[in-house]
């Protein structure tokens, strides 16, 4: 099958699906995801080889796009409000989800505790193709406005990602007789965090005073298309030098709407129709890495590790959002938003087993299961009960600006 055909089938798939599952008044990305799952064995027997390599680049560009959309949502006086709260919520679920997951793969499973460590954080990164998208559509509608939830929960999970990811790589590293490093790589985290957001900044900065200069002389859509080359710049940049690349995207983001608010408006509304295709692209493509076999040969033994995480990973948020000020509604959507598993196990699920990691077929098996488990329940219960417990919507700030 040539690639053409199959991106063209997986596009029009992934439509169909989330227009199916909109009918019956299920998250239209859920539809997408399962699309994407249902053919994966057609992806993994036929597809050419430039698929696998353009698939983790589309992925990006997709991501990309929607983290670019939530930072140019996000104000500074918003920002303020939830600072506090977010950085509990970035720190406390992860680390308890993933100090109570060592514990389970170390004893009930049998692993050594460098394998232990790296199947946890694995497992213990929240999604941001799911999380994100869920906040913004929330956030245009105005909900949660108040206690400014959804902005908080997009700051806390972009860098609970930061935390898991690179916590996943210290484990992995010292699996690689490189445990000299740990405490390196563990020291690393607030630099990766800093950087990226002074990294996000500069190029914000620039990127607003280009726009406010070539204001009239430059089309909207050349303005769309620098934002994306620049930003994706950014992500191959920070992953060379080891910095939280997506947080820096936000950031430029939310730069851009505090110096340059007209034109963010504008970008914005450029963003959220390439989100239309970017959506369907990054859903599919999500699913077409999910084995359904790798998760059927873990069995119960898996569904119950993931619920152990996810309880410890609730208490965590609940934690995390005691002092908040957040009403027991909101906290209990705090609870929600953190539940949803895709990217990072659908990215780094398979490192561990080529990395010949004691245990990497079963840290494989659990991601996908994870995957399958978390991704359509979380999506569930954030589109199912996020405006009931975020309470009446209120007036957005920039709702009549916005292109949609």
């Amino acid at each position: 099958m040539t690639i053409n055909l199959l991106l063209v089938l997986l596009l029009a798939g992934g439509w169909i699906g989330g227009r199916l599952f909109s009918r019956v008044r299920l998250p239209s990305v859920l539809g997408m995801l399962l699309v994407g799952v249902a053919a994966g064995p057609l992806v993994r027997a036929s597809a050419p080889p430039l698929f696998g390599e353009l698939s983790p680049m589309l992925r990006s560009i997709a991501l990309v796009v929607i983290l670019l959309r939530a930072g140019l949502g996000i104000r500074t006086s918003a920002l303020k409000r939830s600072g506090v709260t977010a950085a509990l919520l970035a720190v406390i679920p992860c680390l308890l989800e993933g100090g109570v997951l060592m514990l389970v793969f170390r004893h009930f499973w049998g692993f050594e505790w460098v394998s232990a460590g790296a199947a946890a954080f694995l497992l213990s990164a929240v999604s941001p193709a799911v999380v994100v998208p869920s906040m913004i559509i929330l956030m245009e509608g105005g909900y949660g406005k108040q206690n400014e939830v959804p902005t908080t929960i997009l700051a806390g999970a972009s860098v609970d990602d930061v935390i898991a990811i690179t916590l996943f790589t210290v484990f992995v590293n010292a699996a690689g007789d490189g445990a000299a490093e740990v405490g390196r790589a563990l020291a690393s985290i607030p630099l990766q965090i800093a950087g990226a957001v002074l990294a996000g900044s500069v190029l914000g900065l620039v990127l607003a005073w280009w726009f406010r200069r070539h204001a009239e002389s430059i089309r909207a859509t050349e303005k769309f298309l620098l934002l994306i080359a620049a930003a994706i710049m950014l992500v191959e940049i920070g992953q060379a030098v080891h910095l939280a690349a997506l947080l820096g995207v936000m950031t430029v983001g939310f730069v851009l709407l505090e110096r340059a608010e007209s034109v963010a408006h504008e970008l914005a509304g450029k963003l959220g129709k390439a989100w239309v295709i970017a959506e369907i692209v990054l859903f599919v493509l999500i699913g077409t890495a999910v084995n359904p076999e790798h998760a059927l040969s873990v069995g119960l033994a898996g569904v119950a590790t993931i619920a152990a995480g996810l309880v410890a990973r609730s208490v965590g948020v609940l934690l995390a959002t005691a002092f908040s000020g957040f009403s027991a509604g909101e906290r209990l959507f705090c609870v929600f938003s953190y539940i949803p598993k895709a990217t990072v196990q659908a990215a780094l699920g398979a490192v561990p087993l080529s990395m010949g990691m004691a245990g990497g077929e079963a840290i494989l098996s659990v991601a996908v299961l994870a995957i399958l488990l978390t991704a359509p329940l979380g999506l569930w219960l954030i589109r199912t009960f996020g405006t009931g417990l975020l309470g009446s919507p209120l007036p957005s700030d920039e709702g009549s600006d916005r292109d949609d």
